[in-house]
C-alpha cells in the first residue's frame, strides 16, 4: 500500500508580518491588558480612599499643582504624532526612516522622563504622608514604570537601527513598540485628570 506525503509550498510566505499575524503582537497586547488592569486597581484604590475623607486631599496638604503636569500630559499626548509617522515607516520597511523616527522618539522619551520628575514634585505631598499621598504617588509611579520601560525599549531599538545589523523581524518589533507607545502615552490622560484635577472637583 502506497502512502503519499502532502507537501506545502511556503516559498511565498512573507518573512515580515505585522499586527495579529505576528506572535509578538499578541504578547504586546496581553501585556497592555495586564498593565491596564493594574492601572484600574490604582484608580479604584484612589477612589475608595476618597470616600473616607471629608476633604481631599486631607489638610494640611494642598491640591496638586497643574502647570507642569499639564504640560507633561500634553507632551505625551502629542507624542503620538511622531510615533504615528514612525509607525508608517516601520510598516513600509523603511530602514532609514525607521532609524530617524526612533531617534526622535528616543529624545521624546528622555524629555518625558524629565517632565515626570516634576509630576511627582507637583503632587505637593511625600509618598508616606498619608493614605491620599500614597494612592496618588503609586498611581503616578506605576505609570512611570511603563514610561521608563518603553523609553529603554525605544533606546535599544534606536541603537539597533543606527548601529547594528537589522533583520526583517526587527520591523515587527518596532511595530509593537509603536503600539505600546500609543497605549502608554494616551492612558496617562485619564490618570492625569484623576490625580491632578479631581482633588479640585471632589
Amino acid at each position: 500500500m502506497k502512502t503519499y506525503a502532502r507537501v506545502l509550498d511556503v516559498a511565498d510566505t512573507p518573512t515580515v508580518v505585522f499586527g495579529r499575524r505576528a506572535s509578538t503582537w499578541w504578547g504586546t497586547t496581553a501585556f497592555i491588558a495586564i498593565e491596564s488592569t493594574t492601572l484600574v486597581v490604582c484608580v479604584a484604590t484612589y477612589l475608595y480612599l476618597r470616600k473616607n475623607f471629608h476633604h481631599w486631599p486631607p489638610p494640611p496638604l494642598r491640591v496638586p499643582d497643574l502647570l507642569r503636569p499639564t504640560i507633561s500630559a500634553l507632551f505625551l499626548a502629542l507624542s503620538i504624532i511622531p510615533n504615528y509617522w514612525l509607525h508608517k515607516k516601520v510598516r513600509a520597511l523603511d530602514k532609514r526612516g525607521t532609524a530617524i523616527g526612533l531617534l526622535i522618539m528616543s529624545v521624546i522619551a528622555l524629555i518625558a522622563i524629565v517632565l515626570r520628575v516634576y509630576d511627582f514634585r507637583d503632587l505637593n505631598a511625600h509618598w508616606d504622608t498619608n493614605a491620599y499621598a500614597s494612592a496618588a504617588w503609586i498611581t503616578v509611579a506605576f505609570h512611570s514604570t511603563l514610561l521608563f520601560l518603553e523609553a529603554i525599549e525605544t533606546w535599544v531599538f534606536t541603537a539597533l537601527f543606527w548601529f547594528g545589523p537589522v533583520e526583517g523581524k526587527h520591523f515587527s518589533d518596532g511595530d509593537d513598540n509603536c503600539l505600546y507607545w500609543y497605549f502608554m502615552s494616551l492612558v496617562w490622560l485619564p490618570m492625569y485628570a484623576l490625580i491632578y484635577w479631581t482633588p479640585r472637583l471632589m
